[in-house]
């Protein structure tokens, strides 16, 4: 009788672990999956010992930890971008777990205008020139995130490099995984963007000012003396 008691909850347990699989494929973001992937763990886990099937039992053994730890990241990241979207903070350092580092030489090409997007960087040492708006950019800049972004997923400037340079890359669909994670890293990268748009903005307007200040002061006394005359 306990034999067959025991039996019947083993085999619950084993159709558990299934479900919890199944339920898987439905989650759309990275939390909710974590969580029932270590549900799932648990379940085959008890299953595998319970019904003596040891390789089951050791896989979902070395899974859970590594579920565990995952998930802890990934709360650890939501914390962190909810942290920097409430102060403003448009550095994206936090990220770097999650990029790989790729190195660059003096006088390379990182990418061109109209180029596909398909990758976002923080630079991590080094600096590089955004030839269009005449910017140089550092350690801690971002760079790419508004390709990913526009309709046509294309460069909007050439960046080359000024010197060696190290950087953390991130793929178009880790951004996109990350980007549908959380609402709040879509704010996050909302700021990101409208704040490069108006510094790009503001630095074309400087050196337009700066290269024409005649023409420029004759339109602005044009205006006022038309606006007097009306």
């Amino acid at each position: 009788m306990v034999n067959a008691v025991l039996g019947h909850w083993i085999e619950l347990a084993g159709y558990t672990a299934s479900s919890l699989v199944f339920l898987t494929f439905y989650m759309k973001t990275m939390v909710p999956l974590r969580v029932v992937g270590i549900l799932s763990n648990v379940a085959f886990m008890t299953y595998g010992l319970g019904g003596h099937i040891y390789p089951v039992f050791i896989l979902h053994a070395i899974l859970l930890p590594l579920n565990c730890m995952r998930l802890v990241q990934i709360r650890a990241l939501i914390k962190n971008v909810r942290e920097a979207a409430a102060h403003g903070d448009l550095s994206m350092e936090w990220l770097l777990p999650y990029l790989r580092h790729r190195r660059f030489s003096k006088d390379e090409v990182l990418f061109r205008k109209g180029d596909p997007a398909g990758e976002l960087y923080v630079v991590l040492s080094g600096s590089l020139l955004l030839v269009d708006i005449g910017v140089t950019v550092g350690p801690g800049a971002v760079l790419g995130e508004i390709g990913i972004f526009a309709p046509k997923h294309d460069r909007m400037d050439t960046a080359i490099c000024k010197t060696d340079v190290e950087l953390g890359v991130a793929t178009h669909d880790k951004v996109l995984e990350l980007y549908y994670q959380n609402q709040k890293f879509g704010f996050y990268l909302t700021k990101l963007i409208s704040q490069r748009l108006l510094d790009n903005y503001s630095s074309l307007r400087d050196r337009t000012l700066n290269t024409h200040p005649i023409a420029t002061t004759a339109a602005d006394g044009g205006a006022v003396e038309q606006e007097e005359r009306s």
